[in-house]
């Protein structure tokens, strides 16, 4: 078997560091579309159930509350803020 040349191993390597550097771009990107939209449609849902398309002082308790469990159940992020 033929030794291949640092030429070529260094076209190989870049190639592949490419290939990882862009999936991993992707990945990151996929993971915040997602986020954003999951944090979106928690918010319309908020909005339309609990809230009904108005501010409410009871809806403040209730957002209190959904904030401490999802709290519980997702870790940090669910604030009220």
């Amino acid at each position: 078997m033929e030794e291949i040349s640092k030429t070529t191993l260094n076209y190989l390597i870049d190639r592949i560091k490419e290939i990882v550097e862009t999936g991993r771009a992707h990945i990151a990107q996929t993971i915040n579309s997602t986020i954003t939209a999951s944090y979106w449609n928690v918010g319309k849902v908020i909005m339309e159930e609990v809230l009904d398309n108005k501010r409410a002082v009871y809806g403040e308790e209730v957002i209190k509350k959904l904030s401490q469990q999802l709290t519980q159940e997702y870790g940090k992020g669910w604030s009220t803020k």
